[in-house]
């Protein structure tokens, strides 16, 4: 049976046509209005507030935690300081990706892991023989994202804390109208943005503070419609959807590693021995076969697909999670995973595995277009990611993942 998180009696009466999708065992809305247009903007121009609580929450204490952490992903866990947040993948031993998250290390000894899928079971299969506790904690926290250029200017208000030191990809302790909350500045728009983390119990009033506070400037309660064009335009991978997890996959071909998803700068060679590491070794010496990019289809060519039947283009209305063939040089060289419109930027986009002699940004490639029930070719070029990469993300507080 699907479960609700803990602010579903403030999100399910929102939802004007009642569209929900699935999330780990959860619904959350796909889209509280009828068309997801004004959560979108609300990202780009004012705040979006996003219910992000079946993300999967782990906290790992214990003397052994840090060499667990260590030994599972592919950043380098013992260079993390207190309040701070690492953005990593984790391999298995073939040094192909399983599943991508964060780690906040909240006290010197005790961190908080976020992942996508269950990995409990695995987290404890790689702790035998250290002095480490797990802990799933995923029903018991509740959290929110709060995402935008006026995001910052919403939680001043709300917050106890003055927020503007918080550097991106750390965290703090704070309180919203009394509310204990530890606040990261975090998020997956590729935008300004925070995420805020609180005891279920609290969840409904926090979402009521935080309303109240961000209304003036223009909150809106955004779902996962809206969130997918963005993290598009963001280039941010989504498992099952731009890759496939290693312990999902059902042949060789299906997996990846991080060097082919554009990761590479997260894979800590130089540390002691972790899950992967002699496999990546191989890869990063020989170079990896597979390169995630952009892709930036070219106006005129769509146009043109559509003139020859005498229609005007016909765009996605909402971002697609497809493989849709990239060709060049008479083949085809890679796939497209999802893509779709940016309103933001006014161009044609999506996201795709490439061979890397074809992976160079600039290259001509081709992707293809279904034009009236026929497969055609737009052309199309490479593109370096993210397609929106502002200075607000990053600015006043500096830092980095």
């Amino acid at each position: 049976m699907l479960k609700v998180t803990p602010f579903h009696p403030r999100t399910a009466p929102l939802a004007q046509g009642q569209a929900w999708r699935r999330w780990a065992g959860y619904v959350v809305a796909s889209s509280y209005e009828l068309l997801h247009d004004r959560e979108y903007h609300a990202i780009r121009g004012a705040a979006a507030l996003f219910d992000v609580s079946p993300l999967y929450k782990y906290v790992i204490g214990g003397r052994d935690a840090v060499r667990l952490l260590d030994r599972v992903v592919t950043r380098n866990v013992a260079k993390c300081r207190v309040g701070q947040v690492l953005y990593t993948p984790w391999c298995d031993a073939d040094g192909k990706q399983i599943d991508d998250g964060t780690i906040s290390r909240l006290t010197e000894g005790t961190f908080r892991m976020t992942a996508a899928d269950p990995n409990l079971r695995w987290l404890h299969r790689n702790a035998a023989g250290l002095d480490v506790t797990i802990e799933d904690v995923s029903e018991r926290t509740a959290a929110l994202s709060l995402q935008g250029p006026n995001a910052r200017t919403i939680l001043q208000v709300a917050a106890d804390f003055d927020l503007t030191g918080l550097k991106y990809f750390h965290l703090t302790s704070a309180r919203i109208r009394s509310i204990p909350v530890t606040i990261s500045r975090t998020g997956y728009t590729g935008d300004l943005g925070y995420e805020i983390w609180v005891d279920a119990a609290q969840a409904v009033p926090l979402w009521d503070a935080l309303i109240a506070a961000g209304t003036p400037y223009g909150l809106t309660p955004a779902g996962m419609l809206a969130l997918d064009v963005a993290r598009i335009e963001a280039g941010l991978l989504l498992i099952e959807v731009d890759y496939i997890s290693s312990h999902r996959a059902f042949i060789e071909a299906q997996k990846s590693s991080p060097f082919e998803l554009g990761l590479g700068w997260t894979v800590a060679l130089d540390k002691e021995q972790f899950n992967g590491k002699g496999a990546l070794l191989g890869e990063q010496r020989r170079g990896a076969a597979w390169q995630f990019m952009g892709i930036e289809v070219d106006w005129d060519s769509l146009e043109r697909l559509y003139a020859e039947v005498r229609l005007p283009p016909r765009l996605p209305t909402v971002a697609w999670r497809a493989s849709v063939p990239i060709y060049a040089d008479g083949g085809q060289v890679g796939y497209a995973t999802s893509g779709g419109w940016s309103p933001l930027l006014k161009q044609y986009i999506a996201l795709a595995h490439l061979e890397s002699a074809f992976a160079r940004p600039g290259t001509p490639v081709r992707m293809e277009i279904t034009v009236e029930h026929r497969r055609k070719q737009a052309a199309a070029r490479v593109a370096k990611t993210p397609f929106f990469n502002p200075e607000r993300k990053r600015g006043g507080g500096g830092g980095g993942a």
